[in-house]
């Protein structure tokens, strides 16, 4: 897709129904992050997944678990300014170097639960949400509950929305990401 199709939005080229969202995270980040304006061009997209990317946050699932499943899915989709953003997150969480290593390559990771939490979250995707019995039980015994089995689709959802999202518009990764790339 050329670049061109994907404009870098400012909150005066936007969209109009694009700018309220890009106000509100200009506001909180001091910046206006690249990918924000590229996915402006369509503000249902952008403000979808604000929406459902906050909703995520507030579920039931700890900090750490939820950076696992966004890692995972980030990983997976190869998306790279999603692979640097989290990694950045998982840094300022305190998260191990080591399981933001094993994040990072697609591999186990060194911590028993949160590596459940990656390996179910591969299982949904593979069973587009059909897991099997063991492997919901599994998930189950690592100290998780049903709720949280839900919670991962809802993560999966906005995360499978964002990386495949900025892949199409080649969202580079801004400066204050770098040291994460």
């Amino acid at each position: 897709m050329p670049l061109s199709a994907f404009p870098d939005h400012t909150l005066e080229s936007a969209p109009a129904a694009a700018r309220p969202a890009m106000a509100a995270v200009t506001a909180k980040q001091g910046r206006l992050p690249a990918a924000v304006g590229r996915l402006a061009s369509s503000p249902e997209l952008l403000n979808g997944f604000l929406k459902v990317s906050a909703l995520f946050e507030s579920t039931t699932l700890d900090p750490l678990s939820r950076e696992v499943l966004i890692m995972t899915v980030a990983t997976r989709n190869s998306c790279h300014l999603c692979v640097a953003m989290h990694t950045g997150k998982l840094t300022a969480l305190g998260a191990d170097g080591e399981i933001i290593a094993a994040l990072r390559g697609g591999s186990p990771l060194p911590d028993e639960r949160l590596e459940e939490v990656r390996r179910f979250t591969l299982a949904v995707i593979e069973a587009s949400g059909a897991v099997d019995d063991g492997t919901l039980q599994s998930f189950l015994s690592h100290g998780y509950s049903s709720r949280n089995a839900l919670e991962v689709v809802l993560g999966i959802g906005a995360y499978t929305m964002s990386t495949l999202a900025n892949r199409m518009t080649a969202a580079p990764i801004d400066p204050q990401l770098a040291q994460f790339a």
